[in-house]
């Protein structure tokens, strides 16, 4: 099968012969048409009204914008990013003056960026601010926007609305300065129909009247990807001092009772990197078609229900959304390109959340399956691909989501502890977050600090050539932390002993394996089993029944390369349940490759299609030439 350990080392030192890329001109966010270093948007007011008969929202928008330099020819403007929206009114607000209708004009569409809106300033002095109010609405077509059918939810009696706003995917909601470079306060008022709830990535009443009306406020200045909002039958569970769960009723004591050590996690990051700064921390149980794990909205983060394993067993999602709080909340990368810095260093808190909360061999077994989905990805991306610093000009900044950022960047970060030892590297971390709070930066602003506040303090630690290796260039480096787990050592001696003969599979120790065990055990089986060593794995352990949504998708991936199709009514259920889009698009993509697979992989997704979220949609078509 795929994660096997020459396929490690193969990757691991093809590309380290390879010339260092060259890194972008990362003062420049090559997805956003907007020009805050002209004019920048400090607040936005929204006051929308949520239609689920049109899928629709509609309603205003007033930014509180400032000049940060008149043009020295042309016109003076504001540029904001939009798509697809159908904008009827641009107005200048003034105290005790009636509003002043602007000129605007909405720019050529672009397939990945959208259209810029350029609107006709009067004449403002530098640092001078101004309100702008934009009366607008949403195309039922909107990328940000999830509408979903009462039938499409838990509780099959209300629609639902949820949002997903990164990475540029906020302008197809709220016209705006769609860059993670700017950050803004934002307030809201958001009408909903009466009985259903909005939630924000803001400071949410915990137990509201239902009277269709909500108000939220953000206090803290955030980039535009974290705008968030949420509308259902939304109830709510404290489940900590500061932390609570919101979700559909049905689901609600199960993720309250799955997260109940979130505040445990909280108070552990507070003692490694400094105060929580964003009041509370609370959790929002989506419904199956978010097409990720999680989603880091500050103040509230999205979470996809496939973790409601039972036993806890997947939340290091919620310890990775958390440490967003620090790396990418607080600390945000200035362009898509530099996710790593996102990423990379949030798997990293991470892990270490992980190890401090549920001890250092369940950290280590999933660093090593990270790493090992890491392995797998790369020999399949192409070299610019797998580079920290990415190139993304002309390319939709959506396909920087790959393991590269997230694990590769983590062994990165794994790699500066090593050299100058956990208590020092730590130090670095609560300077650095203190540093950059609530500012953005791109790859080369972190290695000018790093240069200054570490490398340049023990210059013979490492060689700036290794660092730059890390980040510039293809590949992983041969000072590469490789990730290992005493605990998979087991598993890999009974694995042998079974594939040998030499134990059946019920005679197999597996009586004290976790779920971290059994996906590395199904993970590294190899490409081709027979039909009677499958049926016995399957009966004396029922994977196709598994109701961990991981245990189940590996071993639906090992049904599928192995055409064992006694799997195949779960996978069709599996593929029709859940839209994450890393457990289904592996699943299509193995499916695609044989004419038999793709035959019902045509039949499935053809059903899937409607209630999948169009990022997961845009990614299954490609796989599947589907319209084609």
């Amino acid at each position: 099968m795929k994660k096997i350990y020459f396929v490690v080392l193969l990757v691991l030192f093809s590309f380290t012969g390879l010339q260092a890329h060259q890194p972008a001109a990362t003062e420049k966010d090559f997805h956003s048409f907007s020009n805050p270093n002209e004019v920048i948007v400090k607040h936005v007011e929204l006051d929308l009204s949520v239609d689920f008969k049109r899928n629709q929202l509609s309603g205003s928008a007033i930014l509180d914008i400032q000049v940060m330099k008149k043009k020295r020819k042309g016109k003076n403007e504001l540029i904001l990013d939009t798509r697809d929206l159908n904008i009827s009114k641009v107005m200048l607000l003034a105290p005790g003056k009636r509003p002043k209708k602007l000129c605007f004009k909405i720019g050529k569409r672009e397939k990945i960026l959208g259209s810029p809106l350029k609107i006709k300033l009067p004449k403002l002095r530098s640092k001078k601010t101004a309100k702008i109010e934009i009366r607008y609405s949403t195309s039922p077509e909107a990328s940000g926007l999830h509408w979903l059918e009462p039938q499409q939810t838990a509780g099959g009696i209300y629609p639902f609305l949820y949002t997903q706003s990164q990475a540029i995917h906020a302008r197809s909601w709220i016209p705006l300065q769609d860059t993670p470079q700017v950050r803004a306060t934002y307030t809201a008022t958001i009408k909903t129909p009466k009985k259903l709830r909005a939630v924000m990535s803001a400071s949410n009443e915990l137990y509201p009247v239902l009277d269709g009306i909500y108000d939220f406020q953000m206090p803290q200045a955030i980039p535009s990807y974290l705008i968030a909002l949420a509308v259902g039958d939304i109830k709510f569970k404290p489940i900590g001092e500061q932390t609570g769960v919101f979700s559909e009723a049905s689901l609600l004591d199960a993720a309250a009772a799955e997260f109940e050590d979130t505040q445990d996690m909280l108070k552990f990051s507070e003692q490694l990197y400094g105060s929580y700064l964003w009041g509370r921390y609370d959790i929002l149980i989506l419904p199956p078609s978010f097409p990720y794990g999680g989603m880091e909205n500050p103040r509230l983060s999205f979470i996809t229900p496939t973790i409601l394993a039972g036993d806890k067993s997947l939340v290091n999602i919620i310890a990775h959304e958390l440490a967003h709080s620090w790396s990418g909340n607080l600390v945000t990368n200035a362009n898509w390109g530099d996710l790593w810095l996102n990423e990379g260093f949030t798997c990293y808190v991470e892990s270490r959340i992980m190890e401090e909360i549920y001890g250092q061999d369940r950290a280590a077994m999933e660093n090593v399956l990270g790493y090992l989905d890491l392995i797998d990805e790369m020999s399949s991306l192409e070299p610019r691909d797998q580079i920290l610093a990415a190139d993304l000009r002309g390319r939709d900044p959506d396909d920087a989501f790959t393991w590269v950022p997230y694990v590769k960047g983590q062994l990165f970060v794994t790699f500066l502890e090593h050299v100058y030892g956990r208590d020092k590297f730590d130090e670095f971390l609560i300077n650095y977050f203190e540093h950059f709070s609530f500012k953005s930066l791109t790859t080369e602003d972190f290695l000018r600090y790093f240069k200054k506040q570490l490398f340049d303090q023990q210059p013979h630690a490492v060689q700036w050539s290794v660092i730059k290796q890390w980040v510039y260039q293809p590949g992983m480096p041969e000072s590469t932390p490789v990730p290992e787990s005493d605990a998979f050592d087991q598993v890999y001696l009974e694995q042998v002993l079974w594939l040998e003969g030499e134990k059946t599979a019920a005679q197999l120790d597996t009586q004290d394996w976790v779920v971290h065990q059994w996906l590395y055990f199904l993970n590294t089986l190899p490409d081709r089993l027979s039909l009677a060593q499958l049926t016995e794995l399957d009966t004396v352990y029922a994977f196709t029944q598994s109701n961990n949504n991981e245990i189940a998708h590996a071993w639906l991936l090992v049904a599928i390369e192995q055409t064992h199709e006694p799997a195949y009514e779960r996978l069709e259920n599996y593929l029709l349940s859940i839209g994450r889009i890393k457990l289904i698009r592996p699943l299509y993509q193995a499916l695609a490759e044989t004419d038999q697979g793709r035959e019902f992989a045509l039949d499935v997704y053809e059903r899937a299609r409607p209630v999948y979220h169009r990022l997961a949609v845009s990614l299954i078509d490609e796989i599947l030439d589907w319209g084609k």
